[in-house]
């Protein structure tokens, strides 16, 4: 009867062991590897939102034809050429979290930011193409939209 008594109390110590050994490490694991517990990812929501914004200036006749309307490229945020009704569209439609900012340029120009701050700026671009009252020419514009946290 002694020796099942010694046998059981030592089955337990090694399981008290393992359980310790293992929460200690976990403990190390969370502090040293710099998890950050509940954070989320929202670069895809942002994304999700952008595209949104953009697909609706583009599948909009009068903010299409604004972009294309435009005669010097490219045109920038700030520009006063800038079409109002694309800047409006944009403003309302962004979360009050996100700072956007647009720029439109021909097709093969190159398309950047040129002022912003440092931070992760989430960029998605659609291409708006003729407009069936304009088939005579084509000029095809790319609508590139910046957006970052704020």
């Amino acid at each position: 009867m002694i020796i099942k008594n010694k046998n059981r109390r030592g089955w337990v110590r090694i399981v008290e062991a393992f359980v310790s050994i293992l929460l200690i490490i976990s403990v190390f694991l969370i502090i040293l590897g710099g998890w950050d517990i509940g954070e989320t990812d929202t670069s895809s929501v942002i994304y999700e939102t952008e595209i949104a914004i953009l697909r609706e200036i583009q599948l909009d006749k009068s903010l299409r034809e604004e972009i294309l309307d435009l005669e010097t490229l490219p045109v920038n945020w700030d520009d006063v050429d800038f079409p109002l009704g694309v800047r409006e569209k944009i403003e309302e439609r962004k979360p009050d979290y996100l700072k956007c900012e647009a720029k439109i340029c021909g097709l093969g120009n190159s398309c950047e930011l040129e002022n912003y701050e440092e931070k992760d700026v989430y960029v998605q671009s659609v291409l708006i193409t003729v407009s069936p009252t304009q088939v005579s020419v084509f000029s095809p514009r790319q609508l590139k939209l910046f957006c970052w946290t704020d």
